[in-house]
């Protein structure tokens, strides 16, 4: 089962972000039922070491509701401090969590909601491994787990590659990892580029049309 969310290979905490997204159409939400829940935990569950398909397949549609609202208040959270970073231009991106200081609790308070922690397996003949153990649902472990790493992410330095897409009509975040990048992905560019020839040639011809987004 695939989410529906853009996964651009960001981390985690940005990519739960951008399950939040818009087109011509309309402005989406991948969480906004316990399917796009499963789906969007199923397609991140291989980048942490907490949560199995297995995990996935085992939770109950409460568990996926209560899911649901805490990715959902840890995703408000994140993009709250995401303006706070990038000095939030677009209006149709903003957060739910309107006060700085209610993400940062949000945050700390889903970073320590269930404990997990390394531990190492070595068996006799193999190759020694690094598994993660928790002393809760494996699915609420991998929760904190982005929690935790939007904590790290947000104090540290690499704040500051953090931006926000400005092609017409995107709302999505990405970390400006090299110095030519300017949008979340090649068709935001695209979008951006045309956007911008459109008004070039309507100033030149003295028309004030705005341009269309697709």
């Amino acid at each position: 089962m695939d989410t529906k969310a853009p996964l651009m290979g960001e981390p985690l905490p940005v990519e739960l972000m951008n399950t939040i997204w818009a087109d011509r159409h309309g402005r989406y939400d991948a969480l906004r039922d316990p399917g796009g829940v499963e789906a969007w935990l199923s397609s991140v569950c291989s980048r942490t070491d907490l949560m199995t398909a297995d995990d996935i397949d085992g939770l109950t549609a409460p568990d996926l509701h209560r899911l649901g609202d805490r990715l959902i208040s840890l995703r408000d959270a994140l993009r709250r401090l995401a303006a706070e970073v990038t000095q939030e231009p677009r209006p149709e991106a903003s957060s739910e969590i309107l006060e700085l200081s209610t993400a940062v609790h949000v945050l700390n308070e889903a970073a320590g909601e269930t404990p997990h922690w390394p531990v190492l397996r070595w068996a006799p003949g193999a190759e020694p491994a690094r598994h993660g153990h928790t002393g809760g649902k494996a699915a609420w472990a991998a929760l904190s787990a982005i929690a935790q790493e939007g904590v790290i992410f947000f104090s540290q330095n690499s704040r500051h590659q953090l931006r926000a897409c400005l092609a017409p009509g995107c709302v999505l975040y990405f970390l400006k990892n090299h110095p030519r990048r300017e949008w979340c992905s090649t068709s935001c560019g695209n979008r951006a580029r045309s956007a911008r020839h459109y008004q070039r040639h309507h100033r030149s011809t003295g028309l004030t049309v705005a341009p269309r987004t697709e």
